[in-house]
């Protein structure tokens, strides 16, 4: 018997066993992901085909409330800002829709996207701008919702952000269709990727964005610093141990003389943080997360 026989009924074996437990009465979740991670290790799937599949089966256990952007970390626009500074929380965030507030962070009054008032303001400049004029309607979804159901309310009713409220009616957070699909196949790139660039790259005069998996040695090395890098190899997962757990994007620690903000994070790992020297503090000081 051939090589290529052996696996070629490898696979059959295995393909068998898989439709055995999708058939059976008895089949649970853990059966299907053991069978799943087999068919990993016999070659059957690679690495990206098995997460994609775990990614799958985790969305349909998980919750909005797990994945959701919270409350204290959405970017909102105000209904009585200026042109100035609604136009500097667009450039200075780089999203493209924004919960517009009144009076407070509870009161959504609907959904701006970037593109509509970036084109009012090219086209008429000269204009009195009312931003009410481009607002649509906000979605509401209790932050309980499965992220499976969410998925396909979303995609049907071409939606692509949510506004997450909690058991008493306050807003709890946001979701963003990325959000969910991110929990599928990792990471999607958007404007902070640095996949072509170097793994630091200055961004304005202080302000420097680097990639997670950058190395202490090459950190302290390109800043001058004195990091530790004992107990970890990379940045990210130094900033992952301040913090003391996985952060989400927005999230902020002060490591000795430096800042770090999440840009970049999933499930499984941080891949993009920005950095800032703090001027006036000393090196190798305390670390305070924010």
């Amino acid at each position: 018997m051939t090589d290529d026989d052996s696996d070629e009924r490898s696979g059959a074996t295995w393909f068998g066993r898989l439709r055995q437990v999708i058939r059976g009465d008895t089949a649970t979740r853990e059966d299907l992901l053991h069978l799943l991670r087999d068919a990993h290790e016999r070659t059957v799937l690679d690495a990206d085909e098995l997460a994609m599949l775990e990614g799958v089966l985790a969305v349909s256990e998980m919750q909005v409330r797990d994945v959701m952007v919270p409350r204290s970390q959405m970017v909102v626009l105000e209904r009585d800002a200026s042109r100035e500074e609604i136009l500097k929380a667009i450039v200075e965030s780089g999203h493209s829709r924004f919960p517009l507030i009144g009076t407070d962070r509870e009161e959504v009054v609907g959904i701006l996207l970037a593109k509509d008032v970036l084109r009012y303001f090219v086209e008429t400049p000269d204009q009195v701008f009312d931003i009410t004029r481009w607002l649509r309607p906000a979605t509401f979804i209790p932050e309980s919702k499965r992220l499976n159901r969410l998925l396909k309310d979303l995609r049907g009713s071409r939606n692509h952000l949510a506004i997450v409220v909690d058991e008493y009616g306050g807003i709890a957070g946001l979701i963003t269709i990325e959000d969910v699909l991110e929990e599928i196949v990792g990471e999607i790139d958007d404007e902070y990727d640095a996949a072509e660039a170097g793994p630091i790259q200055q961004q304005e005069p202080g302000i420097y964005h680097l990639r997670a998996l950058t190395r202490i040695e090459e950190f302290n090395e390109f800043f001058g610093a004195a990091l530790e890098d004992e107990h970890y190899d990379t940045v990210g997962g130094l900033v992952m141990y301040a913090l003391g757990h996985l952060p989400r994007r927005g999230e902020v620690v002060t490591i000795g003389e430096f800042q770090f903000r999440v840009l970049q994070a999933d499930r499984r790992r941080i891949h993009s943080v920005e950095v800032a020297r703090r001027a006036s503090s000393a090196e190798g000081g305390d670390t305070a997360a924010a």
